[in-house]
């Protein structure tokens, strides 16, 4: 009996470890038009990643956009274990001595050479379909980051709904490479969601998303009553990563 008990309570516990949801992190950097940007590589390069990493934290991805628009955007993705894992990992890199020293450079910057005019963060929960961040393919060159607002929190719950039941799956059949899927649950554009899908090239990129919208059990679940109007916008950015991106 107490054997019975104690593979229970083991089975219980390797499925609550295996559907434990990430926290992400995504700040976007808005650069300064006219200011050098080497100093904000810099930081994040040689004094921020190497201190999450050594924080237990990987896969860290690290983004600019492919249009040359100004003001250029500069993306960071920080996958954590948890809500209060973020939390331990931002003590423990604030009191990281290693840290402190390759932040030096950085922290001298004057006010008239700083790089960037503001950043802003954003916070997810994964979504329960895809619980844990998954890196691409070595040589993706293309990430497509989409955020979808409901125009009411119902809505985009559906949403949600509509994507752990139903469309995750036939993103993996058609090739539409899934990189992280997150609930907005601190930032702008709320009630809304954000994912991000990883191609080797835009060739690649749309001749899947064909299959997707060509896919019968697509046209099928996006015709059910219950997934009507859970889309109000659409946003939409193409990025291609930094050289020292970890995805």
């Amino acid at each position: 009996m107490k054997k019975f008990f104690f593979l229970f309570v083991f089975a219980l516990t390797a499925i609550s470890v295996s559907a434990q949801r990430e926290f992400y992190e995504l700040r976007v950097y808005t650069m300064k038009f006219g200011s050098p940007a080497s100093g904000l590589h810099n930081y994040l390069e040689k004094a921020l990643l190497p201190s999450l990493n050594r924080q237990g934290v990987k896969n860290i991805g690290a983004f600019e956009e492919w249009s040359q628009d100004n003001p250029a955007k500069i993306y960071l993705l920080i996958p954590y274990e948890s809500m209060a894992a973020y939390e331990k990992v931002t003590k423990a890199v604030n009191s990281d001595k290693v840290f402190t020293e390759n932040s030096a450079e950085y922290n001298t910057i004057t006010q008239d050479k700083v790089p960037f005019s503001r950043y802003e963060t954003s916070f997810f929960n994964a979504f329960s379909g895809i619980p844990q961040l998954i890196k691409p393919e070595t040589g993706s060159m293309v990430f497509e980051m989409r955020t979808y607002e409901g125009y009411i929190e119902d809505a985009y719950q559906r949403k949600i709904k509509m994507f752990n039941e139903g469309e995750l799956q036939i993103f993996k059949e058609t090739g539409l490479h899934s990189v992280m899927f997150g609930e907005k649950i601190a930032g702008p554009q709320m009630p809304c969601l954000t994912y991000m899908l990883a191609f080797k090239d835009l060739a690649e990129r749309d001749a899947n998303w064909k299959k997707f919208s060509d896919h019968p059990e697509w046209k099928r679940i996006s015709k059910l009553p219950e997934y009507a109007n859970t889309v109000s916008n659409i946003h939409r950015v193409f990025l291609k990563p930094l050289k020292y991106s970890q995805l």
